[in-house]
């Protein structure tokens, strides 16, 4: 198969808008990362801005997949869990813009959540994600 992810969208069915329905990945070692806040290295929040967090926390992503010596077009899967619904609708045409900047045109099977809290205080977004380390 290669080094890169194989988006499956069974034939028929209408195209998603921003994920994919099913990722196969490459050949490779799994990589499991866990939920990320859009805090800095240093677990403070440099905003209070739903955009600005989201972009942090696929920031705090790309280093840890970077760091495992992967890329982001190897994650097969995010879990995307926000505080507010009606934020993350609002800030849509900046996430876009923050999502195609460090996954370029990469999408994963994903799963969006609203939940009434997320553990650490201040954060509106938690992103986890499951890739590979391609052979």
């Amino acid at each position: 198969m290669g080094t890169r992810a194989q988006v499956i969208n069974p034939p028929g069915w209408k195209r998603p808008k921003g994920y994919s329905n099913a990722v196969v990945l490459p050949k490779g070692r799994p990589l499991f990362i866990a939920g990320m806040v859009g805090w800095d290295e240093n677990e403070r929040f440099q905003s209070d801005d739903f955009a600005d967090q989201f972009r942090q926390a696929l920031l705090n992503i790309k280093c840890c997949v970077e760091q495992a010596g992967s890329r982001m077009d190897c994650i097969g899967r995010m879990t995307i869990f926000v505080a507010s619904k009606q934020e993350y609708v609002e800030s849509l045409p900046r996430l876009g813009k923050f999502y195609r900047e460090l996954m370029g045109e990469h999408y994963p099977a994903m799963a969006l959540v609203e939940v009434s809290a997320l553990l650490e205080e201040g954060a509106k977004v938690e992103i986890e994600a499951t890739g590979v380390v391609p052979d």
